[in-house]
């Protein structure tokens, strides 16, 4: 393994370090779309109870059936004793009732019904034991390893867990995967029936503040704390995160605004290298020419802290030397760019032309040139 240590990118030059976030979640993951890049991570994997917030894992159930075409907005579904007797937050909803998919998702969304949960587990499973592991289940498929689900609503179990990162990973599936329907998380009024005129507003403090806050699900008992899982845009970045632990509804308002405000304010997105701009050369072994430059296949875009030393550095690596022939774009090389607080960033670099294999006086020097080294490094006899 090669490693060619490149001495400091024009861009890494700035006079104070990046100020690090202390959270007051006990646990919490904040991640860039744009970029890839996580932000905070303190205590990401351990599994704890998300309360409300394994509501999106339900809502993504349906989702899913909604673009499998299993069910449509419209389709109604029943209710059962048993959800109608939920605690909790509700959408009021009564066994007479045939709320539809649409009424459904807006619940759960914006009321936090726990009834419509239940309504949803039953009319997908049958019963919400069997839905509950279809969401464990679905949950692994989507990388979610720390989360088990006992229930469709957060109600309090032992065996209801998921992390923070989990939650983010879900939240980022729901925002790629189902632009249709992500916009219903910004609503921010929801009043079935005109049965819950005082649950009718969406608990999301984000939402009314004009920090470009659209989601996704806030969660609250006594054993979690309050917690939210978030998501803001502003420009071409988008931010995700997951808090949890905070002692009150006030507490939780001001830490997830904080969150926000610190993730764009602090960092700023970067081009450090440009497609098809050499960024360094690797040596060849038997080819047309003795080295070939390494070059971004596309343009390399990381965040960068508003304020950093040039204590931000980046190497390549690779395997070498490359073998000819070489085919230009060939992926061949790596960019590893370390930035002081978050994680190293990893970027495949191509060849930037072709080599081919050397003809047979070239060769013939190589191998003369080998010999002659291993020669003249021999001890006396």
């Amino acid at each position: 393994m090669l490693r060619i240590l490149l001495a400091c990118l024009a861009l890494f030059c700035a006079a104070l370090p990046v100020r690090a976030f202390d959270t007051q979640a006990t646990a919490a993951w904040v991640y860039d779309m744009s970029t890839g890049t996580v932000l905070m991570d303190h205590n990401a994997d351990a599994p704890v109870p998300p309360a409300s917030m394994s509501k999106l894992m339900t809502i993504n159930m349906l989702f899913e059936a909604l673009r499998d075409g299993r069910v449509t907005m419209e389709t109604e579904f029943a209710v059962s004793a048993r959800a109608k007797a939920m605690g909790g937050s509700t959408m009021f909803l009564q066994e007479t009732d045939r709320p539809t998919v649409s009424d459904l998702i807006h619940g759960m969304i914006i009321n936090s019904g726990n009834d419509a949960c239940v309504v949803v587990a039953e009319g997908l499973a049958g019963t919400e034991e069997a839905f509950s592991a279809q969401m464990t289940e679905r949950g692994r498929a989507l990388g979610m390893t720390a989360s088990t689900f006992a229930n469709s609503s957060g109600w309090p179990d032992p065996n209801h867990r998921m992390s923070m990162r989990d939650l983010g990973i879900l939240a980022q599936h729901l925002i790629e995967d189902f632009p249709e329907y992500y916009p219903i998380f910004a609503e921010t009024e929801f009043n079935y029936k005109d049965r819950a005129p005082a649950n009718a507003r969406n608990r999301n403090p984000l939402l009314e503040l004009g920090v470009g806050a659209d989601g996704l699900k806030t969660g609250h008992t006594q054993e979690a704390g309050y917690g939210l899982v978030g998501s803001a845009k502003q420009g071409d970045r988008r931010v995700i995160f997951a808090i949890t632990g905070l002692p009150s509804e006030q507490a939780r308002a001001e830490e997830s605004e904080r969150i926000v405000a610190w993730a764009f304010r602090q960092f700023s997105e970067k081009t450090v290298a440009k497609t098809g701009v050499r960024v360094a050369e690797a040596e060849v072994h038997l080819g047309n020419a003795d080295t070939v430059g390494l070059v971004p296949a596309e343009d390399v875009r990381l965040l960068v802290p508003a304020l950093v030393q040039d204590s931000m550095t980046a190497e390549v690596v690779y395997n070498g030397p490359l073998t000819a022939p070489i085919t230009a774009g060939t992926p061949v090389a790596e960019l590893i760019v370390h930035v002081p607080d978050l994680p190293d960033r990893r970027f495949p670099l191509v060849a930037e032309a072709d080599v081919g294999t050397a003809g047979f006086l070239r060769r013939l020097t190589v191998a003369a040139r080998s010999l002659y080294g291993q020669y003249v490094g021999s001890p006396a006899s």
